[in-house]
């Protein structure tokens, strides 16, 4: 039996490729868009399965009746990809208000309203899964990409204490980590002007590769990446986060065993933090 899918941000990307893959395998899918007719050549081709829907997650109170939209067409909703996302890039005091509040307001508070408008929807069907597209980056850190890793550290947070709330509900989530991908991501990239003070920084070295096309030697195939969300997002167990990618797996890795070191060498201080007495509470 074909499985019903609702992915986001559908207009490119991952969520393009795998909208694609899932229609011409006979799937029915609810994909949102900003742009129009940047699904026509799909909605003409699967006419009867795919079902477009116009949604900029910047306008929240759009997203509840764009879930319910997705939800009347199709009945009943198995996987959803939350995908929609952009980066932006500059020292932490380049940045503007604006570029703060649009990156926040995108890619964090754009999937938190989206997946707590899903959660009254799954639950009463007693079943699905949310994969929350997030990055290598919900786990590890680059200069200049202070503002793109709170969104998606937040991300991280968020879905990792949802999974824990509607686990008895049968609903299932899980957090997809692409490291560096040959997709237009780079050339989506919201920068802040440049600021004298970083000429000879982390940052502005890190701004250079951008610019020449050179921010990893290791990119992954974006082809690749989408079926193995796909693949994830099918198989019998859903782990909570998966790492896709050869630098997302070194990164993360790396970052992990820095951090279990780090905290080896602290728990003395944390302990020594505690009360004497379970009696005294402050």
């Amino acid at each position: 039996m074909p499985a019903s899918w609702f992915i986001t941000g559908a207009n490119s990307g991952f969520g393009r490729l795998m909208t694609e893959m899932l229609l011409e395998r006979g799937d029915r899918v609810a994909a949102t868009y900003r742009s129009d007719g940047v699904l026509d050549d799909l909605t003409q081709r699967f006419p009867e399965s795919l079902v477009p829907i116009q949604l900029d997650l910047t306008d929240s109170d759009r997203i509840a009746p764009a879930v319910a939209e997705a939800f009347q067409a199709l009945g009943r909703i198995d996987i959803v990809i939350s995908n929609a996302g952009y980066g932006t890039f500059g020292a932490a005091e380049e940045l503007s208000q604006m570029q703060i509040r649009r990156q926040i307001e995108t890619n964090l508070l754009g999937s938190i309203f989206f997946i707590q408008a899903l959660l009254p929807h799954l639950r009463q069907q007693g079943s699905g899964r949310v994969l929350q597209v997030s990055s290598e980056g919900g786990r590890i850190s680059y200069p200049g990409f202070s503002l793109y890793h709170a969104s998606k550290w937040g991300q991280e947070g968020f879905v990792e204490a949802v999974a824990q709330e509607v686990a008895h509900f049968g609903i299932e989530m899980c957090l997809l980590e692409p490291g560096p991908t040959a997709t237009n991501f780079l050339a989506g990239i919201d920068s802040a002007s440049p600021s004298g003070a970083y000429e000879n920084s982390p940052v502005n070295a890190l701004r250079n590769r951008l610019e020449g096309g050179e921010f990893s030697p290791h990119m992954g195939d974006p082809v690749k990446i989408a079926q193995q969300m796909i693949a994830i997002a099918e198989a019998d167990a859903l782990p909570l986060r998966v790492p896709l990618g050869s630098i997302a797996w070194d990164n993360i890795d790396a970052k992990l065993h820095e951090r279990q070191t780090l905290l080896s060498t602290q728990k003395d201080l944390a302990y020594g933090c505690d009360v004497d007495s379970n009696k005294y509470r402050v």
